[in-house]
């Protein structure tokens, strides 16, 4: 049964994407007034400190989308994209599906399925034989008295002592359940709504893009999926521009305390009985760091764990949440917060560089905070229960690693280059990923019905045999895919198969906020609430991919029904979700 799953997402997955719309990240924000605001009307606010006591090469000319961008200048580029569905069926790995039956193999499952089943059956061979054992003397209360005890009876209390000590074992030893109590998505203030026409009028005015340039920018800026109601920051809509640290500063403690606000507003977690907290932001990351200015400004317990992550890409907000389920495991009866975020102040590039400019098109501010928590009295109040998480890097080859990557171009401006292998690395790193998580999610029916296609396949050598594509759709209920542009939600939705209800919320948070980077995943999740379709029992899917090159996933279980929306703290959709969905048209060209 091993082989059934590697190729249900190899085969599956054809050409995938024509230009991705690049993975630059960011988010952003004001100005020291806006700063001293802030602060001042924090209502967590300090009042008195003293009281306060390697198999991931790839060949570009085989078995995949092939993407060509070749330069002929630092300010023209033609992309070539050449369509061709790979022979998955030749080229299995099957080490990625050993991996993910090797996340199912848990105490449990061997503990329920080898441990007490071979007990039982020792136990019914020895209480068939006759161990001659016709007494068991026994002395209390200063009389002695015997106690005639046959073998059945003495091997049924030793059995059931076993088995209490086995459930007992279990019992201390097993993963408590982490819960998502809630979470919040960071909205703008109105004035930092910027319009597409507002974008590139903009960027005209800005003399710093020459024409070829600028219309390039329009070409992507039209075709990309955003809408006219996405944020940017004041450091970069101001004229000129006033591109800081302190800027960059304003604009992260602004996502940051925002979201954090409403989250303990509506979960009524207090700061200081947070135990642990992770922060990822890409490209931002100043001395002190974004987890120090969380805990300063909240003024946090000296006891607690602060991580924050640097450089990780879109998809760092799954790897926080995955550092966050192993540190609940260490750290029984804990609340932990994770805050994802992009700062994009210090990180607009000014340059000519086609390569680099698809960033300024699609990315945009935006920020979430999510409170996790492994108590069970929080099960209850308690949104979802964490079911997998897995995780795919493929930064040992240096395609994948070079791929996306910071640097200056030829006149010095800093930017992030989009290598021509993108599409090819990031459709390997997605089925790497999707091939591991199948074992886990998929129902056996999906698997037997693949690995009977696929023998039938091997015994019809010479005829062609169309092979079965598993319904991921029979795994989960609800999406929540990267927003990372238009053509990389449309290449998904056609190679998973899955309908326009399914990618709603991915290209209505594309359309109303842009690519806000690794808390995009999080205003998806908020869409699909504020349309009250999350049921008891329902599944959720989030996947994400970002530089390095990875692609992360979690699964969710709804522990309880969300029909409608009550409280709209946290969720970015209160004023808009009856306006969604809008037409976004799917059939794209590619930009040149």
């Amino acid at each position: 049964m091993s082989i059934i799953y590697f190729i249900i997402f190899q085969t599956h997955l054809h050409s995938f994407i024509k230009p991705i719309q690049t993975h630059n990240l960011f988010t952003q924000t004001n100005t020291s007034k806006e700063q001293h605001k802030i602060r001042e009307n924090n209502p967590f606010r300090k009042q008195d400190r003293k009281k306060m006591g390697g198999d991931s090469s790839i060949d570009m000319n085989k078995e995949r989308l092939t993407a060509e961008m070749n330069f002929k200048d630092s300010t023209s580029a033609v992309i070539k994209i050449r369509r061709r569905l790979p022979d998955f069926l030749h080229s299995v790995k099957l080490k990625y599906v050993k991996l993910g039956y090797g996340y199912s193999c848990n105490t449990t499952t061997i503990l329920f399925t080898l441990i007490v089943p071979l007990f039982l059956t020792l136990l019914f061979q020895i209480t068939g034989l006759n161990l001659n054992l016709h007494h068991f003397t026994h002395f209390f209360s200063g009389s002695n008295r015997t106690i005639n005890l046959d073998s059945y009876t003495l091997t049924r209390i030793a059995g059931s002592s076993f088995l209490l000590f086995l459930f007992g074992l279990y019992y201390a030893k097993r993963s408590r359940p982490v819960y998502l109590v809630d979470f919040s998505c960071y909205k703008p203030e109105k004035d930092r709504k910027i319009s597409v026409d507002g974008f590139l009028k903009m960027t005209e005015e800005l003399g710093t893009f020459e024409e070829e340039t600028v219309q390039f920018q329009r070409r992507v800026s039209f075709k990309a999926g955003l809408g006219d109601e996405t944020y940017l920051p004041r450091g970069i809509t101001s004229r000129p521009p006033n591109l800081n640290l302190h800027e960059a500063r304003i604009e992260a403690e602004t996502v940051m305390f925002g979201a954090l606000d409403s989250l303990f507003a509506k979960t009524g977690v207090q700061p200081r009985n947070i135990d642990i907290l992770v922060v990822n932001c890409s490209l931002f990351n100043p001395t002190p760091s974004l987890s120090a200015m969380i805990v300063n400004h909240y003024s946090m317990r000296s006891d607690i764990k602060s991580y924050n992550l640097g450089g990780m890409g879109c998809s760092a907000g799954l790897i926080s949440i995955d550092l966050a389920k192993d540190l609940l495991k260490a750290n029984p009866n804990s609340y932990v917060v994770v805050v994802s975020t992009e700062n994009i102040t210090l990180n607009w590039y000014f340059g000519n560089d086609r390569s680099m400019l698809l960033s300024n098109c699609i990315f945009r501010m935006g920020g979430a905070a999510v409170l996790l928590s492994n108590k069970g009295s929080d099960r209850v109040r308690s949104k979802y229960e964490l079911v997998h998480t897995v995780r795919t890097h493929k930064g040992s080859d240096d395609k994948n690693y070079n791929c996306v990557y910071q640097k200056e171009d030829g006149n010095g401006k800093i930017g992030v280059c989009l290598a021509r292998e993108l599409m090819a690395v990031a459709g390997d790193a997605l089925k790497t990923n999707i091939t591991t998580l199948g074992p886990l999610v998929l129902p056996f029916s999906e698997q037997l019905m693949f690995f009977m296609s696929l023998m039938r396949k091997k015994i019809m050598k010479g005829l062609r045999v169309k092979p079965y594509i598993p319904d991921f759709k029979l795994a989960f209920e609800h999406f929540c895919i990267h927003a990372g542009g238009r053509a990389v939600l449309d290449e998904l939705q056609k190679n998973l198969e899955l309908t326009e209800w399914h990618m709603e919320p991915s290209r209505m948070t594309l359309h109303r906020f842009g690519n806000t980077s690794s808390s995009s995943l999080w205003y998806e999740l908020a869409y699909t609430e504020a349309k009250g379709r999350v049921k008891k029992g329902d599944r959720v899917w989030q996947i994400a991919f970002g530089s390095g090159f990875k692609c992360n996933s979690a699964v969710w279980k709804a522990v309880k029904a969300m029909p409608a929306v009550k409280d709209w703290r946290g969720n970015p959709w209160d004023d808009s979700v009856d306006k969604y969905p809008v037409h976004v048209p799917t059939s794209i060209g590619n930009a040149s």
